[in-house]
């Protein structure tokens, strides 16, 4: 099983099955003495075609190669950031059928998508270091081996929630991998290349839909207050220093660095509609020691039932 998303295209042809008429050739009668009418072959073909996907070297889609990270620092800070880029990416899944509007099941669906390459270029990284993959990773650890950052872990909520969680995140992540290209390990630097492009439109979709929502309707706006306060108190978990960041200098970036950018991003634009800065106090989230938020059970849980209840299982 692998959290890839294979994304190759295939022919109508291959989609039918071997043997399948192509659409510029005649389809054939089909013959009463020679399949059953509910359409099982006598001879034992599948009447639906052979309808699996080709087979794909992953790590051709990874950011950073095939590089090993052989410091245990290097691979705990990139199971940190990938870990955070899964949550979300798993948060952000639960919205598919339920955004308020189609634009939006495509744009969160999309952003999600995004979020989960990032996550598997770094938790491969990360997993090299003791010879585990990416799916041993997501799916074989237990709760408190996971070093995602409260703010990814939020539930969902109404779709205000979502927003506000959004804007923060996309806020500090743009920031992050701005820095992060410069990184001297070549994998790190090689992921945030990529990712930074991709996080550039996620912060601008939240953006776009803040000011919707604060500066619409009375219940639009109201909603998204109530939320941002909410969502506030887990955002300064993400800029305390470590001894880990320390150990790293040079090759990482330092969280305290990126607070002053991001706190004068989220100013600027909640300013564009009048939104007051909260000053909630900071929660004691504890994230990155393996203390998570209360939904964090009940998210891992459905991301990892399948692996787990069908181990080996593949499609």
């Amino acid at each position: 099983m692998s959290i890839s998303t294979d994304h190759g295209d295939r022919s109508l042809r291959q989609a039918q099955g071997p043997g399948a008429a192509s659409v510029a050739e005649p389809v054939e009668a089909a013959d009463p003495h020679r399949a059953d009418p509910h359409g099982a072959d006598p001879h034992g073909a599948d009447p639906h075609g052979d309808v699996s996907l080709d087979a794909r070297e992953l790590a051709a889609e990874l950011a950073g190669g095939e590089d090993r990270a052989t410091d245990p620092d290097v691979a705990a800070y990139a199971m940190r950031l990938g870990d955070d880029a899964l949550m979300l990416a798993q948060n952000l899944c639960g919205w598919i059928a339920r955004a308020p509007e189609l634009e939006e099941d495509v744009a969160l669906g999309n952003i999600a998508l995004d979020l989960l390459g990032h996550a598997r270029s770094l938790l491969r990284y990360a997993g090299s270091h003791d010879d585990r993959s990416e799916d041993d990773l997501a799916y074989w650890r237990d709760e408190n081996e996971f070093r995602s950052a409260w703010l990814f872990e939020l539930p969902n909520g109404d779709f205000a929630h979502t927003i506000a969680r959004q804007l923060l995140a996309s806020a500090y992540l743009l920031e992050l991998y701005r820095d992060l290209v410069t990184s001297t390990d070549p994998v790190l630097a090689a992921v945030a290349a990529k990712a930074e492009k991709e996080v550039d439109y996620h912060r601008d979709h939240a953006v776009q839909w803040t000011l919707r929502l604060a500066g619409g309707t009375e219940e639009s706006r109201r909603r998204f207050l109530v939320a941002l306060d909410d969502t506030w108190p887990y955002l300064d978990e993400l800029f305390r220093d470590e001894p880990l960041h320390d150990r790293l200098d040079g090759i990482v970036v330092r969280p305290s660095t990126l607070r002053s950018r991001v706190d004068d991003v989220l100013t600027a634009v909640l300013g564009e509609e009048d939104v007051p800065v909260p000053t909630i106090p900071a929660s004691s989230a504890g994230g990155r020691r393996g203390i998570h938020h209360p939904s964090f059970g009940p998210l891992l849980a459905e991301m990892q039932v399948l692996a787990r209840r069908h181990p080996g299982a593949t499609w």
